[in-house]
């Protein structure tokens, strides 16, 4: 569409402008929608992966503190429950993340697309989504926490989270 002054679309334009440019500017919010729906949707996967991630860690530690006062012979079982609770937290996260980037590519790629056939005005910013920049931010405390909790050393690391003997 132009952006000249003189072709802008007024209340005095013929129906069919004013048609036309109601139809690409609800295109664009759509776009704008959806969007937002992709950060949502990755918005549930990393409350998700947030409880599996602490749960797993907190199983860990509760079991090894008991194991360390000697109020249970054995935490192996609990401690592998906790490991795999976190790992399945990591592993649903970085689906997640992969799922929203190919779809925020192919989003933003259609957007071009849209705009440069003139079908829409695509003047309103498509951001970065900081949606994933705090799901990565998760993902590496969720890795950090089972180095922690497998390899007993990283930021989470010490005697809290010693190793059953």
């Amino acid at each position: 569409m132009d952006t000249n002054p003189a072709a802008r679309i007024t209340s005095e334009s013929s129906d069919a402008k004013i048609s036309t440019e109601l139809s690409s500017r609800r295109t664009g919010m759509s776009f704008q929608r959806t969007r937002m729906s992709a950060d949502r949707t990755l918005m549930s996967v990393m409350r998700t992966s947030l409880s599996l991630i602490g749960f797993g860690f907190t199983i860990f530690q509760f079991f090894a503190r008991l194991h360390e006062a000697q109020v249970v012979k054995s935490s192996g079982a609990s401690r592998h429950f906790g490991e795999a609770l976190v790992y399945l937290g990591i592993g649903m996260l970085v689906v997640g993340i992969g799922y929203h980037v190919v779809y925020m590519l192919e989003l933003r790629k259609e957007r071009l697309q849209l705009k440069a056939d003139g079908l829409i005005h695509a003047e309103s910013k498509f951001p970065p989504s900081l949606t994933l920049m705090v799901a990565v931010l998760l993902l590496l405390i969720g890795l950090g926490a089972i180095v922690s909790m497998v390899y007993n050393t990283g930021p989470f690391g010490g005697e809290v989270l010693s190793r059953p003997g």
